[in-house]
């Protein structure tokens, strides 16, 4: 049995805005089709923590984030791939890694 996989739907500018609005440290990326943010945390152990609760979540959700790490900053940037964009998918995620700060 094949499971069919739905195509995320992109967000329209309404929603982007929205959400931009709601979540005032991100930053829409250049070309409009991702939200970036960077966390700085006390140590690099704060900082791992952090990913760490976010890769759980983020294997639960089947959406992963681009991000990079040096010592206490996590740079992240979310986007859809599917959807060319960003999706539902990625704000979901902007404010779960919010509430795990």
């Amino acid at each position: 049995m094949t499971i069919a996989r739905l195509t995320p739907k992109p967000l329209s500018n309404a929603e982007r805005d929205a959400l931009l609005a709601e979540l005032p440290e991100w930053q829409l990326r250049e070309d409009g089709l991702a939200i970036v943010r960077t966390f700085r945390f006390g140590d690099f152990s704060e900082a791992w923590a952090f990913m760490n609760r976010v890769a759980l979540y983020a294997e639960k959700a089947d959406h992963h984030p681009e991000w990079f790490n040096v010592y206490n900053r996590v740079e992240v940037t979310l986007t859809t791939h599917d959807a060319d964009g960003l999706s539902a998918r990625d704000a979901a995620m902007a404010r779960a890694m919010e509430a795990f700060l």
